[in-house]
């Protein structure tokens, strides 16, 4: 398991409006499962490190295998999942039911299926949202956007911020 921050500059991706003049985005930490590095790579990528105007990514946490993923839960500090659901030996689909069952609160889970037709194992797996592989930039950033908008609270103001 590798834990990396972004520095990848993808398009600015689709929020719902710009956030109030002088608010602070929203920060999430992101954990990204796939045995597929070439599956991590294009997901970082498409997601980027503003998702939205309101949504910024602090870090990645990249994860290869299933054992990793519930070592890096166990350490905590993970806002959202993205798990591959054709990820093997062990896919993201069951990887995100197991989560769902043994996470109290567990945070919102994206899975990647192959095809538009298996979007139902999302809701077996309890998955948060489902986007279809190949990753199409503009619905995984929004995914991403939309969930953390609704998981991650506002960070409250600094001591030293002018009223």
């Amino acid at each position: 398991m590798t834990a990396a921050d972004t520095s990848h500059d993808s398009a600015q991706g689709t929020g719902a409006g710009a956030p109030p003049r002088g608010a602070q985005p929203l920060r999430a930490d992101l954990l990204l499962f796939s045995s597929d590095s070439s599956t991590r790579e294009a997901v970082r990528l498409a997601v980027g490190r503003r998702p939205s105007r309101d949504v910024e990514i602090s870090s990645w946490t990249e994860c290869a295998t299933a054992d990793a993923v519930r070592l890096a839960m166990a350490e905590g500090g993970i806002d959202l999942l993205i798990l591959d659901g054709e990820a093997s030996p062990y896919g993201g689909l069951g990887l995100c039911r197991d989560l769902k069952h043994s996470i109290y609160e567990c945070p919102p889970v994206i899975v990647l299926t192959g095809r538009p037709q298996d979007a139902w194992l999302g809701s077996w797996s309890y998955a948060d949202d489902v986007v279809t592989q190949p990753v199409d930039p503009m619905a995984v950033a929004a995914a991403v956007a939309r969930l953390v908008r609704r998981s991650v609270s506002p960070a409250a103001p600094s001591a030293d911020a002018t009223h």
